[in-house]
Parts: structure tokens; sequence; C-alpha cells
């Protein structure tokens, strides 16, 4: 363990564990729920089939690096979990019969370094950029941009306003998306019309924290890290996601009224102002997961910076 760590008795961590479980059964479930009867949502769907992490994954609690749990072998078996060490129990005051369990800093360090410091990175990029407000959701015009010629990224939603006015839109906005993921989707002919070009590398230094990718992002640095980052902000996380996903499809040029999701028209000036308070308020709830989630970096390395302190 890199620090002192936390101590839990099965009396203390075993209803965390049933918590989190039910709580994110309330998304995993339904996923699964479709995916037997052949369905598709899309919106929910995309917390499973873009991001990797498995409902069953999503609902396995994880107390995070720097806390030892008792009474709890069977977990010893674990990926990067292991049994405390004898001078660990000694020093804790604890013997072989207490079943002491914690994530394996050095392990998980020697395995998962690069993403631990790719994290780092991209966060402190969170941290020192300024936001900006003014892309309006642009970045999924931009995927549907002269859609007659190319398929569609989701080709069974209609378009709200056709293909010849989602193509309008896009020619006659400003575009500046920061955020490759977003970016590495645009249809060829939209690539240029971008202000910036990011790239993989870049995007250590170009994610800002008005992007909703950039947030709906915080949940994919927390999963890569599990089981050192603690189950209970994994979720935060999702749900923050979560709603950032609701508001990027109302945001689109796709019509969901279908699936019971009104429009913001970003097409106008009302709407552009609609995104942009969610937009910012977006940005207010990801600050305190943000710093939450540099915490737990330092928890699993306290011997490195911060992520604010990351290039």
């Amino acid at each position: 363990m890199a620090g002192p760590a936390v101590v839990l008795d099965r009396a203390q961590w075993e209803p965390r564990a049933r918590a989190h479980e039910a709580r994110a059964a309330r998304w995993a479930d339904p996923f699964v729920a479709r995916r037997h009867r052949g369905e598709e949502h899309p919106v929910e769907d995309f917390l499973f089939t873009y991001y990797t992490l498995k409902p069953a994954q999503l609902k396995r609690w994880h107390p995070g690096a720097g806390t030892v749990l008792l009474d709890a072998a069977g977990r010893a078996g674990e990926r990067f979990y292991r049994p405390l060490r004898s001078g660990e129990l000694d020093a804790l005051g604890l013997g072989p019969g207490d079943g002491a369990v914690t994530v394996d800093d050095d392990a998980f360090r020697d395995r998962r370094g690069a993403a631990v410091d790719f994290a780092r990175a991209v966060l402190g990029a969170h941290e020192r950029n300024p936001g900006f407000f003014g892309c309006f959701g642009l970045h999924e015009w931009a995927m549907a941009y002269r859609s007659e010629e190319n398929a569609l990224r989701h080709e069974r939603l209609p378009l709200r306003l056709g293909a010849a006015g989602t193509d309008a839109v896009v020619e006659s906005a400003r575009i500046r998306c920061t955020h490759f993921d977003a970016f590495r989707f645009f249809q060829p002919q939209a690539v240029p019309l971008n202000e910036v070009q990011p790239t993989r590398e870049a995007q250590r230094r170009l994610e800002q924290p008005g992007c909703l990718h950039a947030t709906m992002d915080l949940y994919k640095w927390a999963y890569k890290l599990v089981p050192a980052i603690p189950s209970e902000l994994v979720l935060d996380c999702f749900e923050l996601a979560r709603d950032v996903r609701e508001t990027d499809m109302q945001a689109a040029p796709y019509d969901l009224t279908g699936w019971g999701y009104e429009p913001v028209r970003i097409e106008t000036p009302e709407g552009k102002a609609e995104y942009v308070r969610r937009q910012r308020d977006f940005a207010r709830r990801a600050a305190p997961l943000r710093r939450r989630l540099g915490a737990a970096l330092e928890v699993l390395d306290p011997h490195r910076a911060t992520a604010g302190a990351a290039a």
C-alpha cells in the first residue's frame, strides 16, 4: 500500500457493496433486458456500447486503492487484489485469520501505469484550460454532414431538418470541436471545416471542461482504472455521463421525439442559449468529480504529481 490504509470490516463494506450493486442495476439491468429482446435505445445504450465496461462489471463494487477489506479472503484471487503482507498486518494490529485484502498498488502501477499517466494528463488539461462554450454540439451534425453521400453514424434515426437542412447548418456554422473521439467520427467532408484538428496525442493539451464528450469521458478514465478507483466514484461519473448523453442527442440533428426526447434546436438562438446553459451546468457538476479522480490517483501513488500538475 502506498500510504495509510482505511480498514473496513465486513459489517462496513458489505452494505456498501450491496448498495452499489442496487444503484448500478438501475442502469445495467434494463440494458441487459433490451439486449435479450433485441432492442436498442439511442441514449441509454451508449454508456454500454461506446464505453467498454460491461453491466456486470459496473455492478461489481471495489473500495479503491488504499483500503483494506477484512473477512474478504475470497477476493484475494481477483485481478489486482492481494492479501496483506505480514508487516502490513502487524502495523494494523491484524492477523492472518482476519482475511485482510487490498488493491495491489505495485501490480496495478506495473500493468496500468501508462493509463494512469494518460488520465493524469487529460485531467490536468481539464483543470488548466478554460472552458469553451461556443461549440453548440455541432460535432454530431458534422458526423451527419452530406449524409446522402456517406453512411450516417445513426442511420436508423431520421434527421430533423433532412439532409439538405443538416448540411446547411454545418456550412453556416463555426465548428470548433476539441475532442478527438468526437472529431474522428466526422464525415470526411466536414473534417477541414473544423477550426482545430485534434489528435490522440494532442488530447493531453486540448481537453477542456466545456466539452460534453470530455465530461462524459470522466467515466472512461474512472472505469479504466478499476479497481484502484472507488466504485461509488465510477458510478457518479457514469450517471453524469448518462445525463450529458441525453443532451448530446437532444442537440444532435436526429429526431428523437418518438423516444420521448424534445430537441434542443441549436440552429436557433434560443436553442444555442439552452445548450450553453446545460453545458455550463455539466461543467460545474464535473469539476468535483475530476478533483475526486485526481485525489484517487494520488492515493494510488502519492509520490507522483496530482492531476492538476500533469502536462
